[in-house]
C-alpha cells in the first residue's frame, strides 16, 4: 500500500512502500507536480529501485525546468540506500 497527500504547506507526504506495482499506479500523481517541492519521507517504510527511477525522473523534469524535489525526514536504512545509489548527491537532502 502506498499513499501520497499533499499538506496544507504543499509538502508531499509519502506514506506506506513505493515498489514497482504502486510505480505503476502513482505515476500521474508524480507527473502532476508542476513546481518544487518537498517530499516528506518519515512514514514511507521502503522504496525500490523503481521507486527510486520514479523519484530521478521527476526531479529530472522538475530541474529542466528551474525547480526540483526537496526529501526531509529519511529513516535512516533508506538515507543509506540513497547514499549507495549516489541520490543524496542529486536532490536536496534536510
Amino acid at each position: 500500500m502506498f499513499e501520497m497527500t499533499r499538506g496544507d504547506d504543499g509538502t508531499i507526504r509519502l506514506r506506506g512502500r513505493l515498489d514497482a506495482a504502486q510505480v505503476e499506479l502513482h505515476t500521474t500523481e508524480f507527473e502532476r507536480i508542476a513546481s518544487s517541492c518537498v517530499l516528506d519521507f518519515a512514514e514511507l517504510e521502503y522504496i525500490s529501485s523503481a521507486g527510486l527511477g520514479l523519484l530521478f525522473a521527476t526531479h529530472r523534469r522538475l530541474t529542466d525546468a528551474g525547480g526540483g524535489l526537496t526529501i526531509v525526514n529519511l529513516r535512516p536504512y533508506i538515507r543509506e540506500l540513497f547514499g549507495i545509489a549516489g541520490f543524496d548527491r542529486i536532490f536536496a537532502i534536510d
